[in-house]
């Protein structure tokens, strides 16, 4: 499969995102621009379909127990880590997807959208502008303009 289509994958992906599909596209040789630009649209993509039917699709399957479980867990977890949307709404949305942190991103952004009633006008904005500075911000460390240092040493 080409690169490229494997970036997208990783980016449209809910654990890897941004922060795998940029290394990723780099170490494939993909150029820095098109790295940027291939990630951010993969990881748009779940978005709209996230935000609109996140809702409907919950509550159909929360009546098999299995799924039920799965979707209180997910829930609180998200509740948890939003406190700054809570706090800022749309203007925290966008703080919140643009750390290129785990659990931070577009799908928990989305997920933390729709569990605080953040309408789709203002939510899905604030996610796409979250999306293109954390992949601003990644693509930056991936290319050693920006140096974040992971291990602190004692």
């Amino acid at each position: 499969m080409r690169p490229e289509i494997i970036t997208i994958l990783l980016a449209m992906a809910p654990i890897s995102e941004l922060r795998g599909a940029i290394p990723y596209a780099w170490s494939q040789g993909i150029s820095p621009l098109i790295a940027y630009i291939i990630a951010v649209i993969g990881n748009l993509i779940p978005v709209i379909p996230l935000l609109l039917l996140l809702g409907p699709i919950s509550r159909l399957l929360r009546r098999f127990k299995l799924f039920d479980r799965f979707f209180d867990w997910w829930f609180k977890h998200t509740l948890r880590r939003s406190k700054l949307i809570e706090k800022y709404e749309s203007f925290g949305l966008i703080l919140f997807v643009m750390i290129p942190l785990p659990v931070t991103g577009a799908w928990t952004g989305s997920v933390a959208a729709f569990l605080l009633g953040i309408r789709f006008k203002f939510a899905f904005p604030a996610i796409v502008a979250g999306v293109l500075l954390a992949g601003i911000i990644v693509t930056l460390v991936c290319f050693g303009a920006i140096y974040i240092p992971i291990f602190i040493r004692h």
